[in-house]
């Protein structure tokens, strides 16, 4: 763990490696964040954690360290409803970014239509209790609602143990839905595993859920090589090879204790999408329908 003078914590590496993969060209790392710069944009008092600043000139040179052209920034529970830090970074990618907001239920449509002209492209609803006091379905859903005019979807993270609760609101869902690091599963039972089996379930109840097979750093207790988690996700990425996306999850949010190597990450994507074409659609041609239609 590394924290600063003031307590804020680092848990990114500061040198990942330069990954032996070389993706597509065109790739979108389709799952990263932004923290800060404090100074310009204040945490959320109600933030679980205080991160050191990560903001979007890192996330750029990290970005084109590892071989990929765009991002999908996505707003971090640190910085709450307040989506400045996301727009700011999005601003600055001179068009190779776009962003997935999060947003109080009664936010205007003046403001949301403002948020899709800094970019923005769907919204996040997020219900672990660690990182969110309130998840109130009822509201999501009304605000779900008043997305559908800008062909916004819905990016959900939830952990595996909900998934059978979380069912009837995902379906009342009036969008298209991406389910965050494929709802945590357990890895390690397998592709036939309990959690898998459920995951797959839902994704066989709509043909609009997509994924992101993303975070075996996160998901496989293992660590690294990461065979776990492999083992259990190639064959997703296999079967629903139109609605998988992928994202290094930087700069890792509360992963100070395992600070994972990004260029590690990225040799991860041949392994859990083993030919070109899959690696092509994961990668590139999956994240540009879906945020760069326009």
């Amino acid at each position: 763990m590394s924290k600063d003078e003031s307590g804020r914590i680092r848990s990114w590496t500061l040198e990942p490696s330069k990954p032996g993969y070389v993706p597509p060209a065109g790739a979108v790392d389709a799952h990263c964040h932004v923290f800060g710069p404090m100074a310009q944009f204040p945490f959320s008092p109600k933030a679980k954690y205080l991160p050191q600043d990560a903001g979007p000139d890192m996330l750029f040179a990290l970005r084109d360290r590892l071989g990929f052209e765009r991002n999908v920034i996505v707003q971090a529970s640190c910085h709450g409803t307040d989506n400045a830090a996301t727009l700011d970074a999005i601003a600055k990618s001179n068009g190779k970014a776009r962003g997935v907001a999060v947003v109080d239920p009664a936010i205007s449509d003046t403001e949301l239509d403002a948020l899709h002209a800094g970019g923005i492209r769907g919204i996040r609803f997020n219900f672990l209790k660690r990182l969110v006091d309130d998840a109130p379905k009822d509201k999501f859903l009304e605000v779900a609602q008043r997305i559908v005019r800008m062909n916004w979807h819905v990016v959900i993270y939830f952990e595996a143990d909900i998934l059978e609760e979380m069912k009837p609101f995902i379906a009342a869902l009036p969008t298209l839905v991406v389910i965050d690091h494929m709802g945590r599963p357990d890895v390690s039972q397998g592709p036939h595993g309990v959690d898998m089996t459920a995951f797959r379930a839902l994704l066989d109840s709509r043909e609009d859920i997509w994924v992101k097979t993303t975070c075996p750093d996160r998901l496989d207790p293992a660590g690294e090589p990461y065979d776990d988690f492999v083992n259990a996700v190639r064959p997703l990425v296999e079967d629903y090879p139109d609605r998988v996306l992928w994202g290094t999850d930087w700069p890792h949010p509360n992963m100070e204790t395992r600070i994972p190597d990004d260029g590690g990450l990225v040799d991860v994507i041949p392994r859990i999408a083993p030919t070109a074409e899959l690696q092509r659609k994961l990668l590139v041609d999956n994240p540009m329908r879906l945020y760069w239609a326009d």
